[in-house]
């Protein structure tokens, strides 16, 4: 049976660990865009300083509905 050390220490938990930290990186820029937005810059501003997507900072700007 694994112990939590050595579960931290399998290349599994590190994928898994580190797709999670992205999910959470590319979460926090897509909710910072309408704050962007509002300060007056440009979707492509966005985009270029988050590097992301202009598709996906369109997106992200639609309201929710």
């Amino acid at each position: 049976m694994f112990g939590s050390n050595e579960l931290r220490q399998t290349r599994f938990y590190q994928d898994v660990f580190e797709e999670g930290r992205q999910e959470g990186i590319q979460e926090s820029k897509l909710e910072i865009i309408p704050q962007l937005l509002a300060l007056g810059l440009s979707i492509e501003q966005i985009a270029q300083g988050l590097g992301l997507d202009e598709q996906l900072v369109r997106q992200a700007a639609q309201p929710k509905s």
